[in-house]
């Protein structure tokens, strides 16, 4: 027997932090040059660094969902990381879209989504210390 059918199944378990971390990561970089370029002279100095500060916040964690898929590989539990991939997809939704929507609609209600966002990235990062910090699970090679 071979461990080839264990090993499709484990990196399929963990591809869509991959998939959408990458998604994330390509979007921040296109909003980014957006603010750049194509809101510098529409809204005022404060939303532009508002606009940024959601950019960066959005490709932070996409890098980190990354970054949680190639983790997946060494043994860290599953239910943390995948727990941790959730929570900071749904971060950047409310954090990083509660800023961009407050920058680019004036909608003010959103306001105090963000930092129900600021908590998923807390929390995301906190499962993600404790994945890291237990013993990865050793299956016998026999």
């Amino acid at each position: 027997m071979t461990a080839e059918p264990e090993n499709k199944q484990a990196f399929g378990l963990m591809r869509f932090p991959i998939i959408i971390g990458a998604l994330f990561a390509l979007t921040a970089v296109m909003a980014g040059a957006f603010g750049a370029h194509g809101l510098r002279n529409l809204v005022s100095e404060h939303s532009l660094e508002v606009f940024q500060t959601a950019v960066t916040y959005q490709m932070y964690h996409g890098i980190a969902l990354v970054l949680i898929s190639l983790l997946s590989g060494f043994g860290l539990s599953r239910c943390l990381l995948g727990s941790a991939a959730g929570l900071f997809v749904l971060g950047i939704g409310l954090f990083s879209g509660s800023l961009y929507t407050l920058v680019l609609t004036d909608i003010r209600w959103v306001g105090p989504v963000t930092p129900m966002g600021g908590l998923c990235f807390m929390i995301g990062w906190a499962l993600l210390l404790t994945a890291g910090a237990r013993r990865p699970k050793h299956k016998n090679r026999g």
